[in-house]
């Protein structure tokens, strides 16, 4: 049914991630699919490393010890932004399309009221994508 799932992943907040990347991996797993981890990061220093180079290196860290502990074959891609708030959305569905992938699961934060005059990423995501969105909390 799916040849290829795309996770987002924010290093910063591996810990929230949980649930889609669980969601993400028994997909795989049914459809014996490769899972491709994503993940979006500013050109210049932020928490997580001083360069793309360097946050990239991280990312497919993090991928290779999920494909172990998990027995999946797991890619990463890593995307260099000016501006990851602003260019997030647009960036991950481009990933998608660049990736092969026909599947994207993404993490979301349950509704409050900010979301009644911001969208969420994950809903712009599956509000735009031209392919399936799975949005797990």
């Amino acid at each position: 049914m799916y040849r290829k799932i795309m996770v987002p992943i924010d290093l910063a907040h591996v810990d929230r991630l949980a649930k889609a990347i669980d969601t993400a991996t028994d997909l795989a797993r049914h459809y014996q699919i490769p899972v491709c981890f994503v993940g979006v990061t500013a050109e210049t220093a932020t928490s997580v490393a001083h360069t793309p180079d360097e946050f990239a290196r991280k990312l497919e860290e993090f991928g290779s010890r999920q494909s172990a502990a998990r027995g999946l074959q797991i890619e990463t891609a890593a995307y260099p932004s000016h501006d990851p708030t602003v260019d997030l959305d647009k960036i991950l569905i481009r990933a998608a399309d660049e990736n092969g992938a026909d599947l994207i699961v993404m993490a979301s934060h349950v509704p409050g009221i900010a979301e009644h005059f911001f969208s969420s990423h994950a809903g712009d995501v599956a509000s735009h994508a031209r392919i399936s969105v799975f949005v797990v909390r």
